[in-house]
């Protein structure tokens, strides 16, 4: 789970865009560019690198 204080601050990287938390999958969400960034044993891993490219439509 991430502390919601945190998830206030945080921002996507790539676009700045806004996150949201995904309990099941245990990713950080962008609402903006749609990137998936995981979170490790609670710790987000905010890395261009790392996070999952949105699927094409």
């Amino acid at each position: 789970m991430i502390d919601t204080k945190l998830l206030e601050i945080l921002a996507c990287p790539a676009c700045r865009g806004d996150l949201e938390y995904d309990t099941r999958n245990e990713k950080l969400l962008c609402t903006g560019c749609g990137l998936k960034y995981p979170v490790k044993d609670g710790i987000p891993v905010m890395l261009v690198d790392e996070a999952e490219k949105p699927e094409k439509k």
